[in-house]
C-alpha cells in the first residue's frame, strides 16, 4: 500500500470516527424521561423543585458528574444506585440530550 493510499484512509477514518462516536440524543431523551426527569425535570425543574434542571448544561460536565456516581467516587446514595447500570454510552446519550435541551 502506498503512503498516499494509507494517508488518505487515516484522513478518511478521522474524519468520520465523530459520526461513529456521536452521542445518541433520542435514547438520551428516553432514558432522562423515564429516570432523570423525575428529579431534575426536562426544560425545567421538575415539580420537587430541590434538584437543578439539566436542560442546556454543559455535556462534558453532565458525562463527567454521571460517570462519578456511577464510579462511586461522587457519593449520593440516589444518583449512586440510578447511575450504577449506566453504560458509557448511556452518559454520552444522557448528557447530549440535556446539552440539547433548551432551558425554559
Amino acid at each position: 500500500m502506498s503512503i498516499q493510499r494509507l494517508s488518505a484512509l487515516i484522513v478518511f477514518y478521522i474524519s468520520i470516527l465523530p459520526l461513529v462516536m456521536a452521542a445518541d440524543i433520542n435514547t438520551g431523551q428516553k432514558i432522562a424521561e423515564d429516570v432523570c426527569s423525575q428529579c431534575h425535570g426536562i426544560r425545567k425543574p421538575s415539580q420537587l423543585g430541590m434538584f437543578p434542571s439539566l436542560a442546556g448544561r454543559d455535556q462534558r460536565r453532565i458525562r463527567d458528574v454521571l460517570r462519578q456516581y456511577r464510579n462511586k467516587t461522587r457519593l449520593s446514595p440516589i444518583m449512586n444506585n440510578l447511575t450504577g447500570s449506566l453504560s458509557n454510552n448511556d452518559i454520552n446519550n444522557i448528557a447530549a440530550y440535556y446539552n440539547w435541551v433548551e432551558p425554559n
